[in-house]
């Protein structure tokens, strides 16, 4: 299975330990979507704009991992997004966004900026 990551999962950001096990498939952006600062993640939910991240095939277990991190106390839900490298799954933001940061480049990596 594949994933797209935009944030911490991303290559030498906060939480790229849990991809250790993944094989990195190559850049993606995607479509109808925003980015907002969480802290110290992000959040994209649907809207205008655009989100850049990479695409990862994972095994089942590295998915398990990331469901336990990302899904457990309902902050996001997974949605299967189309990428170059075939259907991948995409961790969207379930919360409100009101009042947060919004990355307008669509880029964490640009996050210092916000």
């Amino acid at each position: 299975m594949r994933i797209f990551v935009y944030g911490s999962l991303r290559r030498k950001q906060g939480n790229s330990h849990w991809m250790t096990n993944a094989q990195l498939l190559g850049q993606h952006s995607v479509a109808d979507y925003q980015l907002y600062s969480l802290g110290h993640y992000p959040g994209a939910v649907p809207g205008k704009g655009t989100v850049h991240g990479e695409v990862y095939r994972v095994d089942a277990a590295t998915m398990a991992e990331l469901d336990e991190l990302r899904t457990k106390a309902g902050e996001y839900a997974r949605h299967l997004i189309q990428t170059p490298y075939g259907s991948a799954w995409m961790y969207v933001y379930q919360r409100p966004v009101d009042g947060l940061p919004l990355i307008e480049s669509g880029d964490w990596l640009d996050k210092d900026q916000y």
